[in-house]
């Protein structure tokens, strides 16, 4: 197996699809423990909604967050019975807990319960069709910045940067009308294109303040321990390695942006020679690809993926 430091990415909500995780269940039993052991902590069979659908039910954010983290979990726990282990992990938005999970700072059970809280609260926040999200491309972040003020003081609605996902693509979130202006206001400085994002809500702004209050709250219940390797917080964009800077960075989280890019700078510095996106789909893969060309990323979210990690690693 490589000696290279290896940096786990765990994605966030959108990277859901129906029948995920199902080749790994099926033939490892690590991973199908897992999804036992997400349905049992819950109460219901969350399993049976992301491997079998309908797909409108694993939309719905309380159960596409745990949905997601689950099957996360479960590439990962397969991946250490392989012998295959992070140095460093980042996990974007959602993703964060995955990693915290692969970390050790609070357990499979605590986390998924909590993220299902936390998907449940994220979408009560906002009512439906009050928020919006939208992606804009090939504009600095200063400009952006600026379009979303000017959109703030035409509207006198909250707007602002929700993710900063790559140097070509940050994400803005807050109030329908000023989302839309903002998007105006970018292209007219110059942005190449600017995406409305069919989201349930609007995420990582000040629009989520009351799922905030109820992540602290829940997070007050729950055990964390100091990770066993560092893990890039999502608000800061830098290293954490005690359990009181974590609780400090889930909470946070919510209402804050997402700086991604940041995240893999941090990993980077700390030595990252590889990584490995574990879960479904390949977000961060690409996003990785913008953020610098010359790393090397590869992900396992089924069994073909697998095969090719373990090559690949071994060679």
């Amino acid at each position: 197996m490589t000696t290279k430091k290896i940096a786990f990415l765990f994605p966030g909500q959108g990277s859901q699809t129906v029948g995920m995780g199902r080749s790994l269940a099926e033939q490892f039993p690590v991973a199908s423990a897992t999804f036992a052991e997400a349905d049992e902590a819950l109460g219901f069979p969350l399993s049976r909604i992301f491997l079998d659908g309908p797909e409108d039910e694993l939309r719905l954010t309380e159960n596409t967050q745990p949905a997601i983290l689950t099957v996360s979990v479960a590439a990962w726990r397969v991946l250490a019975e392989h012998g295959i282990h992070p140095a460093m992990a980042a996990g974007h938005s959602l993703g964060e807990w995955s990693a915290h999970v692969a970390a050790g700072t609070l357990s499979f059970r605590d986390a998924v319960r909590a993220v299902k809280a936390r998907g449940q609260s994220m979408q009560n926040a906002v009512p439906a069709g009050e928020g919006a999200m939208a992606a804009i491309l090939a504009l600095g972040v200063d400009a952006i910045a600026e379009a979303c003020s000017e959109a703030t003081a035409e509207t006198g609605q909250v707007v602002s940067a929700a993710n900063f996902n790559s140097p070509d693509q940050t994400v803005i979130s807050g109030a329908k009308a000023a989302v839309e202006k903002a998007g105006e206001l970018a292209k007219a400085r110059g942005a190449r294109k600017v995406v409305m994002l069919a989201v349930s809500a609007p995420f990582h702004c000040a629009l989520m303040q009351p799922a905030q209050h109820d992540v602290a709250a829940a997070l007050s219940g729950i055990s964390l321990a100091n990770p066993a390797f560092p893990v890039a917080a999502n608000v800061s964009g830098s290293l954490v390695s005690s359990a009181d800077q974590v609780r400090t960075a889930l909470i946070e989280q919510v209402t804050g942006t997402v700086r991604w890019v940041d995240c893999v700078h941090s990993l980077l510095a700390a030595g990252a020679e590889i990584f490995v996106e574990a879960g479904p789909g390949k977000v961060l893969t690409g996003l990785l690809r913008q953020i610098d060309r010359g790393q090397k990323c590869v992900h396992v979210e089924d069994i073909p993926s697998l095969e090719k990690v373990l090559v690949e690693l071994n060679a």
